[in-house]
């Protein structure tokens, strides 16, 4: 038996799938000390930073490790 290697299908011109792809945004950087705001947990100060992975936030009462991307975190 023999095995027919078929060509790559090719897109309609009109297709809908045949969108590019979008490239994600830029991370946010953070460094230490700068003062961000958390959507669940509040003000808080970034004490530890652990670059493209996450962060690490003392918001007073708790410390949280934030991974990347930080949808909720924003710098102050």
């Amino acid at each position: 038996m023999t095995s027919h290697r078929s060509a790559p299908r090719r897109r309609l011109p009109g297709s809908p799938f045949n969108v590019p792809e979008v490239a994600p945004p830029p991370l946010e950087s953070f460094v230490l000390q700068d003062m961000v705001s958390h959507d669940t947990y509040g003000l808080g100060s970034v004490i530890g930073v652990e670059e493209g992975v996450a962060v690490l936030v003392d918001f007073g009462a708790h410390t949280r490790r934030i991974t990347a991307p930080y949808p909720k975190l924003f710098k102050l």
